[in-house]
C-alpha cells in the first residue's frame, strides 16, 4: 500500500499535498482499495468554498457511495474534470492522475494539523488495516 511521505492525511483517508501554497486533494491508496472499482465522482466547481472536515463531493464504487471530506478550508482553485470521464484513475493512480481538487487554503496552519505519513500508517494499524 502506498503512503507517500510528501503528503498529509485525514482520518477519513483523504490525502493532501502542499504545492506552491495550494493543497491538492485525493483519496488514499487504502481508501481506493476499500472502495473497489470507482464508477462515479461528483466534485465541486472552481470557485466553490470547501470546509475542512466537511464533504466536498461524492465518490461511488461498485461497493459503496461515500462522501469526500476536505482536509482544509478554502476556495477550490482547480478541479480535475478529466476524472469525471475517467473515474477509474482513482484506482489506477490515486496520488497522480486520480487527484480531485486543488484548494487555496484560508488558513495554511490547517496543513500542520493533518497526519503525516507515519501517523497515517499508525492510524491504519490501529484500525486493523
Amino acid at each position: 500500500m502506498l503512503i507517500p511521505e510528501d503528503c498529509r492525511y485525514t482520518k477519513d483517508h483523504e490525502w493532501a499535498r502542499l504545492q506552491g501554497g495550494k493543497v491538492r486533494v485525493g483519496i488514499t491508496d487504502f481508501a481506493q482499495q476499500q472502495l473497489g472499482d470507482v464508477v462515479y465522482i461528483e466534485l465541486p466547481s472552481k470557485g466553490d468554498r470547501v470546509e475542512g472536515g466537511k464533504p466536498f463531493g461524492v465518490i461511488e464504487s461498485v461497493k459503496a457511495v461515500s462522501d469526500l471530506i476536505s482536509p482544509v478550508t478554502g476556495v477550490v482553485d482547480e478541479v480535475n474534470t478529466d476524472l469525471l470521464q475517467h473515474p477509474e484513475w482513482v484506482n489506477q493512480d490515486p496520488y497522480g492522475k486520480g487527484w480531485m481538487i486543488l484548494i487555496l487554503p484560508d488558513n495554511p496552519s490547517q496543513w500542520e494539523e493533518l497526519l503525516d505519513a507515519r501517523a497515517y500508517e499508525s492510524l491504519l494499524s490501529e484500525e486493523g488495516k
